[in-house]
């Protein structure tokens, strides 16, 4: 008799178990925020998302661990198209902030939502397991943020 596909992972160890759980939300995940209802491009949507408060470029770059010219050719479109402005750093006058503008703010509402709605029904966490997931995937970020940025994530 043949087992179910649960039970057969299940005997992996815990570290396969883990990769395989992460590579299938990551594609669920990528397959559904492909059917989201916005004109936005994925690097714009991304950036909605990282822009929770004003930020200077160079950190949104860090954020979204991303080169700076992409930054600014996203922070450019998303301008022109009325969901964020550039304003002066009060810190430093020299810098540039990216504010979202009332427009701006209502889009990112609306993906944090959607996302968060989609994280749900890809995951099947409750609100528990979710926050522990959430601790455990900065704890992975971070390590790998020290060891050193992987090459593909910085094209």
């Amino acid at each position: 008799m043949q087992d179910d596909i649960s039970t057969r992972l299940g005997r992996l160890s815990p570290e396969i178990q883990s990769i395989m759980g992460v590579y299938a939300l990551y594609w669920k995940l990528e397959e559904t925020f492909n059917c989201m209802e916005t004109d936005l491009s994925h690097p714009e949507c991304h950036m909605l998302i990282k822009l929770d408060q004003p930020k200077r470029m160079g950190v949104l770059a860090a954020d979204m661990l991303s080169v700076p010219s992409t930054i600014t050719a996203t922070a450019d479109s998303l301008e022109k198209a009325g969901y964020l402005t550039r304003k002066r750093d009060p810190e430093d006058r020299r810098a540039w902030l990216l504010v979202l503008t009332d427009q701006g703010e209502g889009a990112r509402d609306m993906l944090v939502a959607e996302a968060g709605d989609l994280f749900r029904r890809a995951s099947g966490l409750t609100a528990e397991e979710t926050v522990e997931f959430a601790r455990l995937a900065r704890k992975i970020r971070d390590n790998i943020l020290k060891t050193g940025i992987p090459e593909g994530l910085t094209k």
